[in-house]
C-alpha cells in the first residue's frame, strides 16, 4: 500500500534513489530485530516508541532516514532503529552527522546523543552545528548523570550532586541545555519529558519539521543512577503546577484551572505570578517567532532547575539560510568559474619562501 504522493526530502530535493510513492509503514517497520538493552524503566524506552510511532506519519523513507549517535547509554538507539545509523565515537556525533547532512541533502538525518556525550566532550561540536544551522535532528537526552560509566556526575548535574566522581559534591554550575542552544543562535529549540508519549511526539516531529538545526533537550529518567531528577516537575500529581506549556501566540498560562502565568515585568524580568492577582491583559503572550532569542533565553533561565515551574515545549523556531544549501551554492558557484583562476599562482602568491638545498 502506498500514499499518493512524490517522497521529497525535508529540504525539498528529491532523494537521488527513492522517487516515487512512499510506502506506508507502521511502528513495527522502523523497528529493529535487535534487543533493547536498557535497564528495565529506562526513560529511554518512552523515548524510542514515541520515535518509532512518529516516524511512518512523517511520509519519509526508512532509506532516507539516518541515527547518528555518540557513546552513552542514548548512543544505542541507531541499534534500535530499522533505518541507516551510525554508533559512533564520544562527543563526535554532531560532527560526523554535520558532514553526512550537507554531502547528502536528501537524508533525513537525526542525532541522539546524552548530556555528557553533547555537552562535555562534544560541547563544540555541538554548539557550532547550531550556529552554522545545520540541517540536523537533535535529540539530546538529559538526565542529569554518566549513565553508562555507572553514575559520575555530567555537565547538567546539579551543584552540590554527590556522585562517584564527586563524593564531596560537584563544584561546578550546570549547563542549562536550552540556554546553551539559544546563546548558539539555534534556530529551533525546545524542551520534553519522557513522561508524556503525545508531547514528545508532537515535538519530535515540529523539531523534523523545521529546515535545519533542531534541538530537544529531552527530560530523561535515569532509575538506577539519578532515579526521579525530574519526578518535582514531571510526575503525574504535580504536573499541572510544575510545568509551564509554551504555545505559539497563546497567553503562558499554567495550572489545572490556568490559574497561574508567566509576565514580563517593567524591568524586563520574568516572573510567576498568580492571574487573579496581575490579571488577564498582563500575561505574556509566547511568540517562538521572534527573531531576536533574548526574551525565549529568559524562559529558559525562568526555573533555577527542575523543581520550580519550568517551560516545555518550543522556545523558539525562526529561518535562516542552511549550511549545506549555502555551502552548495559556493561549490556551484566555485565550478561554474573553473579555468578563470591558477592554483600555482595562488600558492606561490606572498608568504612563500625557498629553502637552499
Amino acid at each position: 500500500m502506498t500514499v499518493l504522493a512524490d517522497h521529497k526530502s525535508t529540504n525539498g530535493s528529491a532523494g537521488p534513489a527513492q522517487t516515487g510513492a512512499i510506502p506506508v509503514t507502521t511502528r513495527k517497520d522502523w523497528t529493529s530485530d535487535q534487543e533493547v538493552r536498557w535497564c528495565p524503566g529506562c526513560g529511554d524506552y518512552s523515548i524510542l516508541a514515541a520515535v518509532q510511532m512518529l516516524l511512518p506519519e512523517l511520509g519519509v523513507r526508512r532509506e532516507d532516514t539516518v541515527f547518528i549517535s555518540g557513546i552513552g547509554c542514548a548512543a544505542r538507539f541507531p541499534y534500535y532503529m530499522s533505518t541507516y545509523g551510525m554508533h559512533s565515537i564520544h562527543g563526535r556525533a554532531a560532527a560526523i552527522a554535520t558532514g553526512l547532512a550537507v554531502t547528502r541533502p536528501d537524508l533525513d538525518v537525526w542525532v541522539v546523543s546524552g548530556d555528557g556525550d553533547a555537552l562535555s566532550i562534544g560541547g563544540n561540536h555541538l554548539i557550532h552545528a547550531l550556529r552554522r544551522n545545520v540541517d540536523l535532528t537533535i535529540l539530546l537526552f538529559n538526565n542529569q548523570i554518566y549513565g553508562l560509566t555507572k553514575g559520575q556526575y555530567s555537565p547538567t548535574s546539579e551543584q552540590g550532586k554527590v556522585t562517584k566522581s564527586t563524593p564531596f559534591g560537584s563544584l561546578e554550575s550546570p549547563f542549562n541545555p536550552v540556554s546553551l542552544a539559544l546563546g548558539a543562535e539555534a534556530t529551533f529549540v525546545a524542551r520534553t519529558h519522557d513522561m508524556d508519549r503525545k508531547h514528545m511526539m508532537e515535538t519530535f516531529r515540529r523539531a523534523h519539521e523545521h529546515k535545519g538545526a533542531s534541538l530537544v533537550e529531552v527530560y530523561q529518567n535515569c532509575n538506577v543512577f539519578n532515579d526521579g531528577a525530574f519526578e518535582r516537575v514531571t510526575g503525574r500529581d504535580v504536573r499541572a503546577d510544575k510545568l509551564i506549556p509554551l504555545r505559539h501566540g497563546e497567553p503562558i498560562r499554567f495550572g489545572a484551572e490556568g490559574e497561574h502565568c508567566v509576565v514580563l515585568e517593567p524591568d524586563g524580568r520574568l516572573r510567576v505570578a498568580e492571574v487573579a492577582e496581575v490579571g488577564e491583559d498582563a500575561i505574556l503572550v509566547h511568540d517562538e517567532s521572534r527573531e531576536d532569542p533574548g526574551l525565549a533565553f529568559q524562559l529558559s533561565r525562568l526555573a533555577r532547575g527542575p523543581f520550580e515551574p519550568t517551560p516545555i515545549g518550543v522556545f523558539r523556531c525562526v529561518e535562516r539560510s542552511e549550511y549545506g544549501e549555502a555551502m552548495a551554492a559556493q561549490v556551484e558557484a566555485a565550478e561554474e568559474r573553473k579555468g578563470h583562476g591558477d592554483l600555482g599562482e595562488l600558492l606561490r602568491s606572498g608568504g612563500t619562501w625557498e629553502v637552499p638545498g
